[in-house]
């Protein structure tokens, strides 16, 4: 099997399988950016299918469906455009399909197959297999076996593309599966249709059976190639190529194969150890950030606070070679301790240079004071859910407060709620006899009740829903001291679809995030770092950030005072201790102002439509994610706070 090379495949190097950890059982490949993964997976099979093309033989693939292999796909219909890249030799098979479910319903595979690969490139539909959806439970068997049979007829798959889910499977094999099974008709795991959650609109509409290969047909594959990405991804994908074989992980089966690669992005090699704890297993540069994750490491591993590690304590933990480099636990343990004291302020819009009107005299006063900041919201609830405590003291210390919500967020507002402001509205009008408005709100209504759940919205009813989110973002923004004449509405053009899956970003996304930046004029600006969202929003929004950022760097105006930006997390996660450049702690009564501020969005109260992983509300996760650093920080020896928020400085490069 031909081993990727950063130098043939992408301009950015992945973290080099010469340097795995100790325990990994599989080929591992860490990329510092998806996009560059893609690309290279995305080589592969052009290479593969060009091969193909030359011995007089078609080219098996197998496809997989989800988010993490879009990118793969976008990079082989460029190929097909730009570089004549023929499938016309190409025979696939996909992976799974829910049951029941049709061929052309928004959920299918076969039309996210359409819709991602199979109608932009010369392929023969003939040619692509998806399991039958609409086939009989009594009729499932025979379907599944013919399903083998074409695989077996086509000469076995070439080279296998999987995702992994939070549970272990790989297609939709759950826990318990055997090594052998075939293609079949399985129950799916809660935490599997939890994860699927936003694709339906809800839990309660996905379906609780699927059609998948087995276990047994995956392996027959002669390539395997396994992605994952994102936080989310890590715990799982340590298992995987960490521990031992078992069917309670049915992708650890993979560890017996002869020839499988598994691509990951860093988040989600985080739990692997040659990213956790590299130092176990060779030699590392022991730069300040590495010194910091060490050390920070060190001090959870032992249980004590920094400024209590011992020599012993370094030696016995892999970590020698990091004390004989400095010479003194001590004097490291002073250094980690001072960087991360130095990342805890109060003021994180910079402190005035009045002395009187700051209060603490020892630290470094700001040139620019109040700043113009400009806070980016990629739904109309993150502002305050992962950063209200900040986005208060920054308004509270006179700062010009700006948010800018990327998206209407109207997919996450239910049909219920919907309809509760529709019958507002109407008996509203009937009580002054507006005829017009009560006609439009019937109307609307009638809509809804024609409406499956898994439809996506008229475009009447998306605007209802933006409304409901719009009105309720001021609202929680008034809490936090942010007026609405300083609230900008973006509503980017790639969420709106009226559906879960969304347009790539384009220049018309980038261009209204670039028209926001120029009308501000930013000191300060804030934006989402926090990339496990269900549906991906948040990694598209951030995407629009990064790029409009690029581009006004060369205007005058950002030259003369260049763009701090701060990257927040606290919805799906949070930043780990050793990577945060600015913690801004919270007292209770911000704390208590921060949750009222949630509060205020009032159709993500109770049980949003798009829990993710976690089944707590938001102002819960927030609140717990903001407690436990603050924990952190306490444990480390550092001041005990109630709760912080934390943040990292984007340095111009991508996160991912």
């Amino acid at each position: 099997m031909t081993t990727l090379t950063p130098q043939r495949i992408a301009p950015i190097p992945f973290s080099s399988v010469a340097n795995p950890g100790s325990g990994e059982r599989l080929s591992v490949a860490v990329w510092s950016r998806p996009g560059d993964m893609a690309l290279a997976i995305a080589i592969r099979i052009a290479e593969l299918i060009r091969q193909r093309q030359a011995e007089g033989r078609r080219c098996v693939l197998g496809l997989a469906t989800g988010s993490t292999p879009i990118g793969i796909y976008d990079e082989l219909i460029r190929m097909h455009h730009d570089e004549g890249l023929s499938f016309k030799n190409v025979t696939t098979f996909n992976l799974d399909e829910y049951w029941p479910m049709s061929p052309t319903g928004p959920q299918s595979y076969h039309l996210f197959m359409r819709e991602q690969l199979f109608d932009h490139v010369d392929i023969d539909l003939s040619c692509t297999h998806v399991p039958d959806g609409m086939v009989s439970a009594d009729g499932a068997a025979a379907s599944c076996a013919a399903y083998e049979a074409k695989i077996r007829a086509a000469g076995g798959i070439d080279l296998q593309i999987l995702g992994v889910g939070r549970t272990g499977h790989i297609g939709f094999n759950e826990p318990g599966s055997p090594r052998a099974s075939r293609t079949r008709l399985i129950v799916l795991d809660r935490v599997t249709r939890n994860d699927s959650a936003s694709d339906f609109f809800g839990e309660e509409q996905v379906p609780i059976r699927a059609l998948t290969m087995g276990i047994g047909t995956i392996l027959e594959s002669k390539q395997i190639i396994l992605m994952a990405l994102g936080e989310a991804k890590a715990p799982i994908v340590a298992q995987l190529v960490e521990g031992p074989i078992s069917e309670q992980i049915p992708a650890t089966f993979l560890q017996a194969h002869p020839s499988v690669e598994v691509h990951l992005d860093r988040p989600a090699a985080a739990h692997l150890e040659r990213e956790r704890t590299p130092w176990v297993s060779r030699s590392v540069d022991w730069t300040p950030s590495m010194i910091r994750q060490a050390v920070v490491w060190l001090s959870g591993h032992t249980k004590k606070a920094i400024l209590k590690l011992t020599a012993e304590d370094y030696n016995e933990n892999h970590l020698q070679d990091l004390v004989a480099r400095n010479g003194s636990a001590h004097d490291i343990n002073l250094i980690v301790f001072r960087d991360l004291q130095e990342t805890i302020t109060g003021w994180p819009g910079g402190k005035p240079r009045d002395r009187k009107q700051a209060g603490d005299i020892d630290r470094p006063r700001d040139e620019i004071f109040p700043k113009r900041v400009l806070i980016f919201s990629p739904h109309p609830d993150d502002d305050v859910i992962s950063m209200g405590g900040t986005l208060i003291r920054l308004s509270d210390q006179g700062h010009e407060v700006h948010v800018a919500y990327q998206t209407s967020g109207s997919i996450a507002v239910s049909d219920e709620e919907a309809r509760r402001f529709l019958d507002f509205v109407r008996d509203y009008s009937k009580s002054f006899g507006a005829a017009n408005m009560d006609h439009s709100a019937r109307k609307m209504i009638e809509v809804l009740a024609a409406t499956k759940p898994s439809d996506p919205d008229a475009p009447e009813i998306q605007r209802l829903k933006s409304l409901i989110r719009r009105e309720e973002a001021k609202s929680a923004a008034r809490v936090c001291g942010v007026g609405g004449e300083r609230l900008h509405f973006l509503d980017l053009p790639f969420y709106e679809t009226g559906r879960v899956r969304k347009k790539p970003i384009t220049d018309a996304d980038i261009d209204i995030v670039v028209k926001s930046l120029r009308a501000i004029q930013p000191h300060q600006v804030y934006a989402a770092g926090d990339l496990s969202d269900p549906h991906g929003t948040h990694r598209c929004c951030l995407a629009a950030v990064f790029a409009a950022l690029d581009i006004v760097r060369g205007d005058t105006w950002c030259k003369q005072a260049p763009i701090e930006t701060l990257l927040y997390r606290g919805a799906w996660q949070e930043w780990g201790i050793e990577a945060i450049d600015l913690a801004v702690p919270l007292s209770p009564d911000e704390v208590a102002r921060k949750r009222r501020s949630i509060f205020r969005h009032q159709s993500q109260k109770d049980r949003p439509l798009f829990p993710g992983a976690d089944d707590r509300e938001f102002w819960q996760r927030a609140e717990a994610r903001n407690e436990a650093t603050a924990a952190k920080y306490d444990a480390l020896g550092l001041a005990e706070y109630e709760a912080i928020e934390a943040f990292v400085v984007w340095n111009g490069k991508s996160i991912d």
